[in-house]
């Protein structure tokens, strides 16, 4: 089965409405045989040595050494460089940005049991050259409270919030705010604004928990995928941190392998 094959749900009004109005929203693009595909997909990438393009990370765990994250991968998988730039991804994401949408940047966060979670942020900040953005988790595996599944904020995406010297929301904020657990299941997607505050807990689990996170921009603001890589390796070169963080603010709670 290829990427073709895949199928396609439409975005109605009061999805959009559910989007605009809290910041997130939970489809189901996939299911069945699709679901088996796709994490035949990530299989495949989790096997891929360092060598290449694209970008590998890893982190140190209780179970030893894990792939904790791989990015800029869309120019080396045919099948699923299509799945993230066409069909039911981008059409969902362009109605909800409310005109076409772009791929702007795409990453596999593993997880693996031991894993490390992410603080409280939004993403909005670590984000260059864009200002209309909106991001989905596509669960690989199922997604869930025992293994560090994402919670949100609803209704807190109108602003960037005050942020600590690490670029994550400050702690005071934190705590005012009433963090909601959405469990994924596998096949499903959540929807999210960049602005939107969210967080996951470490994996206490013993297995992973695996998904894709595509960025989408305004294709108004322009095809800018190639330039985020390009800044985002320029700027961690700038600061010698190659190797030592996967993120251009510091969210990553796990112990990096440099």
């Amino acid at each position: 089965m290829t990427s073709e094959e895949l199928p396609s749900f439409a975005v109605g009004p009061e999805a959009i409405e559910h989007f605009n109005v809290n910041g997130w929203l939970l489809t189901e693009p996939l299911e069945g045989s699709q679901v088996a595909l796709l994490q035949s997909w990530i299989d495949e990438i989790e096997l891929w040595d360092d060598n290449g393009e694209w970008l590998h990370y890893r982190e140190s765990t209780v179970h030893g050494p894990r792939l904790c994250r791989t990015e800029n991968f869309v120019p080396f998988h045919d099948a699923l460089g299509s799945f993230l730039t066409t069909g039911v991804l981008l059409d969902t994401a362009s109605a909800l940005l409310g005109e076409p949408a772009v791929l702007y940047k795409e990453k596999i966060n593993y997880k693996a049991a031991g894993g490390g979670g992410y603080a409280p942020h939004q993403d909005a900040p670590a984000y260059r050259f864009i200002e209309t953005h909106v991001s989905c988790m596509i669960a690989i595996d199922d997604s869930l409270v025992s293994n560090g599944c994402l919670e949100v904020v609803s209704a807190a995406h109108r602003e960037v919030l005050d942020m600590d010297e690490t670029g994550c929301i400050t702690d005071e904020l934190v705590a005012s705010f009433e963090w909601a657990p959405v469990e994924v299941l596998a096949g499903q997607a959540l929807w999210f604004h960049s602005r939107t505050p969210h967080r996951s807990g470490a994996n206490t689990s013993p297995v992973s928990r695996r998904a894709i996170y595509p960025t989408y921009n305004a294709a108004s603001e322009g095809d800018l995928r190639e330039r985020y890589y390009e800044q985002k390796l320029a700027e961690f070169a700038d600061a010698g941190d190659t190797g030592s963080r996967v993120s251009l603010i510091g969210d990553f709670q796990g112990v990096m392998i440099e």
